[in-house]
């Protein structure tokens, strides 16, 4: 497991992960509706309809990473914006991240599609205060230039409700975890397999939490 170290926002501190585990969370939309939408434009693609609502995928954590350049197998994948929650000895953080994804494998397992792909981070992390108001926080995603994701998070679960659902079904409430929180509707509908990735959350107070990715296809 590679040691990942963060900045913390506001002060000289870095916080330094070193035993985590790395879940990511899908289908958790707050209109449920929409969410059953979404679930049967996939499945009339092939893409198979998750077993539960939210969904959990754990990948290895060796995936996750806060590099500006990461490698990809397929030539049909891509990110998107996503709140990442961080627990580290008892205490929450947020920084950005995205969810990688190889579109191909995706049409027969949402699971493998996910473990298929590293999971960027940003490198700043912001100590999660108790009143945070989650429906204040803007979400963007640019691939290559152009303007792939944007809204709020006012669409999404609020992300400490989903990794308290994620706790009980896991039985761990105690360990280091870094937890994808979700992602907002794409603005022209449709995936994009781009290089380059840059994602932003924008929180209350004028505070950017942002992180910019190359992904390249490896060479065989």
């Amino acid at each position: 497991m590679t040691d990942l170290t963060f900045e913390v926002h506001g002060s000289s501190e870095r916080l330094t992960l070193r035993d985590y585990s790395v879940v990511i969370a899908g289908f958790t939309g707050r209109n449920q509706a929409e969410v059953q939408h979404h679930i049967d434009e996939l499945v009339a693609i092939g893409v198979p309809a998750p077993e539960s609502v939210p969904s959990f995928y754990p990948v290895d954590s060796a995936l996750a990473t806060s590099a500006a350049e990461v490698d990809v197998e397929g030539g049909n994948t891509s990110g998107e914006v996503e709140p990442v929650l961080i627990r580290h000895e008892g205490r929450l953080y947020l920084t950005v991240g995205s969810d990688h994804t190889d579109r191909d494998i995706e049409r027969d397992s949402i699971a493998l599609s996910k473990a298929a792909c590293p999971k960027p981070l940003g490198g700043t992390v912001l100590p999660l205060p108790d009143d945070f108001d989650w429906d204040a926080v803007t979400a963007s995603c640019t691939v290559d230039g152009k303007l792939y994701q944007k809204g709020t998070l006012a669409s999404l679960r609020i992300p400490t409700d989903v990794l308290a659902i994620y706790d009980e079904k896991s039985g761990n409430a105690d360990g280091d975890l870094i937890m994808f929180g979700g992602t907002l509707p794409l603005l022209d509908g449709e995936f994009v397999p781009g290089t380059t990735w840059q994602i932003s959350l924008g929180l209350p107070g004028g505070v950017e939490l942002t992180h910019t990715y190359k992904a390249v296809r490896a060479r065989s």
